[in-house]
């Protein structure tokens, strides 16, 4: 099984233009042209919690189909973040993933299978101030250890973290490929590498980067970050 990961902080389509522009978001995802997608961002804080991309538009204009863990009629995901795939892939289960905080942010489980073989996916948006963030990635790392199957596991995400090998980082151990695929905050000019992607040990690494392009400069404050891995034939 060969996949790519994406991660992408979209701001609520909200452009360095001061625009609200879905449909430049999907052309973006579009451009990306990833497997599996953890967007964040993706609601709106007040209100009803709308998505900033509207359902009805992405599965007109995309091959991609949401993993359900929205609580509100309107929202996407959960705490801004949802997790898009590609509808050859099945959805076997989803479930939100509480974490402690000081500011609105959480994660959310995806388990896909393909192939017969199941994977699970954490798409996360971690505390910008830093104070909980290595305890929220321990949260994280505890809620799946619990699980009662072990399977091939990608976590990735707006991590929030400047150092590659400091901080919340040291959480994952040589059971982890810990990924900074390279700087995509702010998208016009990027030098922090906030965007992240950390694997299980299953997977092999193929490769892993930062998607630029016109679009991408100026539809949000993040640039798309991406990882390809492949599971070996067991």
């Amino acid at each position: 099984m060969q996949l790519t990961f994406a991660s992408y902080n979209i701001r609520k389509a909200i452009g360095l233009d001061g625009r609200r522009d879905p449909e430049r978001i999907l052309s973006i995802l579009r451009e990306v042209d990833a497997d599996v997608v953890a967007l964040q961002e993706v609601d709106r804080r007040l209100g009803r919690r709308a998505s900033a991309l509207p359902l009805a538009m992405i599965l007109e204009n995309t091959h991609y189909r949401p993993v359900c863990v929205s609580m509100r009629p309107e929202s996407l995901g959960w705490h801004g973040n949802a997790l898009l795939v590609k509808r050859g892939l099945e959805i076997a289960d989803a479930a939100p993933m509480p974490l402690p905080v000081l500011e609105p942010r959480g994660a959310i489980r995806g388990d896909l299978v393909k192939d017969g073989r199941r994977i699970s996916v954490v798409g996360m948006h971690l505390d910008l101030s830093g104070l909980r963030r290595r305890r929220q990635v321990q949260t994280i790392l505890s809620q799946l250890a619990d699980r009662a199957d072990h399977v091939p596991t990608v976590m990735l995400g707006d991590f929030n973290q400047w150092g590659t090998c400091t901080g919340a980082m040291r959480e994952f151990g040589s059971e982890w490929h810990a990924l900074s695929p390279g700087r995509s905050f702010p998208s016009p000019r990027p030098v922090a590498r906030l965007d992240r992607v950390v694997a299980s040990r299953e997977w092999e690494v193929l490769g892993a980067g930062v998607h630029h392009s016109a679009l991408a400069a100026r539809g949000s404050d993040h640039l798309p970050i991406w990882a390809e891995l492949r599971l070996p034939i067991i």
